[in-house]
């Protein structure tokens, strides 16, 4: 081999590396830091949850920052784009401000994904939480090479209070703990053993929203080439031909036949149609399909979901290890 040709290795190998590295992980919270409230998509609809969300962060023993523009409203929004845009900048600007979470889920959040949102979350890694439409927010942390924070939001932590168990494992992970889960087996199943990044979110939100958007999306096809993932996703109010219809969608997309695991969490506020017993059934029927004989571990029903009791704390971006057996599925996050 001539020079030439040696070098032209090193520089492919180098930018190999460089294409898989995996995103990381935000500062963990200590007592005392300051954790922003805001409303990056649409308006609590209560008006007193962002005060009563601080409230539990107090009594965690951070330091609440509400949003002036928490109750902002227009039309179905927090705000317009550009001030809902602006003031999630601010905050991730802020070296103060050690996380953010979202009051509450709606719509809107990926109208605020520009190159400039982007450069701020490189330049400001800090934790981002919700869940939802929130999930359009998580792939861009992904893209800008963050782990962020699917779990509830504002709405659990004022509605549940600072003892809740579920609004406890998101405190644990803000402070740095890797999340360990146990569930109990489920009779669409498929046993596995797979280890990988966690991607993923409520389904609706990821795969229309980044058609066509390539650098903001963490499904892509090129940035998920040469990774594990292990994807998980959930949904409300979806009727079963269009939660196929998405799945389908994955598929054409190339991320079914990438991915090492597969997590179906809990599909809330549906009607059972063509002739299918539950979501569980049709989905169960067409992963097989699509996997065309991959032997992949998939869990059915983890405590994923839009049920505020049932969302366990998910670390996008994190390497996890999935063990699905015929006693129980384990989620072990890195």
């Amino acid at each position: 081999m001539n020079r030439i040709s040696c070098l032209l290795l090193v520089v492919m190998t180098a930018l190999t590396v460089m294409a898989v590295k995996n995103p990381k992980a935000p500062q963990a919270l200590k007592p005392g830091d300051k954790i922003a409230i805001m409303s990056p998509a649409s308006t609590p609809g209560d008006s007193t949850a962002p005060e009563r969300a601080a409230q539990v962060l107090r009594q965690w023993g951070f330091e609440p920052v509400v949003s002036p523009l928490a109750l902002n409203k227009y039309h179905m929004y927090a705000g317009t784009v550009e001030q809902r845009r602006a003031e999630l900048l601010r905050l991730l600007r802020d070296k103060s401000i050690k996380a953010i979470i979202a009051t509450r889920g709606g719509y809107g959040s990926a109208m605020l994904i520009n190159d400039e949102l982007i450069d701020a979350m490189k330049r400001n890694p800090k934790w981002l939480v919700g869940y939802s439409d929130i999930t359009a927010l998580h792939s861009a942390e992904v893209r800008a090479g963050n782990m962020s924070l699917h779990a509830n939001m504002g709405g659990a932590l004022a509605g549940k209070g600072a003892n809740d168990s579920i609004n406890l494992l998101l405190r644990d992970a803000l402070m740095g703990e890797r999340p360990d889960y146990t569930v109990p087996a489920n009779p669409f199943n498929h046993p596995g053993h797979a280890t990988g990044i966690v991607l993923g979110g409520n389904m609706a939100v990821f795969t229309s929203n980044f058609s066509g958007s390539k650098k903001y999306d963490f499904l892509d096809r090129d940035y998920i080439k040469g990774r594990d993932i292990i994807l998980f996703f959930e949904d409300v109010g979806e009727s079963m031909a269009r939660v196929a219809s998405m799945l389908t969608q994955l598929h054409h997309k190339g991320v079914l036949g990438q991915v090492k695991g597969i997590i179906v969490g809990r599909f809330t506020d549906y009607s059972p149609a063509g002739g299918y017993e539950s979501m569980n059934q049709m989905l169960s029927e067409y992963i097989n399909l699509f996997m065309h004989g991959r032997d992949i571990p998939v869990c059915f029903d983890f405590p994923v979901s839009h049920d505020e009791s049932w969302n366990f704390p998910m670390l996008e971006g994190c390497e996890a290890t999935l063990n699905v057996t015929p006693v129980a599925t384990t989620l072990q996050f890195r």
